[in-house]
């Protein structure tokens, strides 16, 4: 069987490039292009340890060895916090790479017949797969920025009120600009069916949107505790008779509550 090597390690070359450049991107490191291909040159200088006569734990170390070479030659050493991170996150673009093109090879490679499954002969060539990589990489980087962007305004919160304590899963929302209109106090709002609201002890609160006008009910909270570390006491809190049309939400902060808090 003949192995054209410098194909071979063009093509390992060409993956840790991608690998290295989806790190760079997700962690919105400022390299530059040349340091890139360097790691990545180094990194497919890693497939020549396959001719060694080594057990699979020694290639294992080796392997891990050659990843942070390529880590340091590309991001350099800045603290330990930053080199693991860096470490840390060429590995999940390897994962998601490699299980993405595995799954989409047994996709065409394989054909099920119930539980068995058998192969058709037929593999996705080199060429099919180079073309799907950054495309994988792609929506990975995608998504991850979609997430961190979404989780980042994600609270965990305990509403107390008349000695009750209430779990919230809160967003912040920094379009949320509800005040009350007599003292200016701002309105956390939130959706639940477990806080009677009662106009001896309740606010009504007016307010007007893009929808129209109408009241809200409130009531003054003792506190609301913010990720079991912000204390904010005395909230107003808005009672909304629909659900927020965000994912898992419950309540929606108002920023300019979450600044005043301690």
């Amino acid at each position: 069987m003949k192995v054209y090597l410098d194909l071979v390690f063009l093509l390992n070359t060409a993956f840790d490039f991608l690998l290295l450049t989806t790190t760079s991107y997700l962690l919105k490191r400022n390299v530059k292009l040349k340091r890139i291909i360097l790691g990545s040159v180094i990194g497919g200088l890693s497939i020549f340890l396959l001719f060694l006569k080594l057990n699979n734990f020694t290639l294992f170390i080796f392997k891990i060895v050659i990843s942070i070479v390529m880590i340091l030659s590309t991001f350099s050493f800045k603290n330990f916090k930053y080199f693991i991170n860096n470490l840390i996150y060429l590995y999940l673009s390897s994962i998601v790479l490699g299980g993405g093109l595995y799954l989409i090879n047994n996709e065409f490679n394989y054909k099920n017949y119930g539980i068995l499954f058998v192969s058709n002969g037929f593999g996705l060539n080199i060429i099919v797969l180079i073309v799907l990589s950054p495309l994988i990489l792609f929506f990975y980087i995608k998504q991850t920025r979609k997430l961190k962007l979404n989780y980042n305004n994600y609270y965990s919160t305990s509403l107390v009120y008349k000695n009750k304590t209430y779990k919230f899963t809160a967003y912040l929302d920094t379009g949320n600009k509800l005040k009350d209109q007599y003292k200016k106090r701002p309105i956390i709002l939130i959706y639940t069916d477990k806080i009677n609201f009662s106009y001896e002890n309740g606010i009504l609160v007016p307010y007007s949107t893009v929808n129209g006008n109408g009241i809200l009910k409130c009531i003054v909270a003792d506190k609301i505790i913010i990720d079991n570390e912000k204390i904010i006491d005395k909230p107003l809190i808005g009672l909304s008779s629909e659900k927020f049309n965000i994912e898992g939400i419950n309540m929606i902060l108002n920023n300019e509550t979450l600044e005043g808090g301690k």
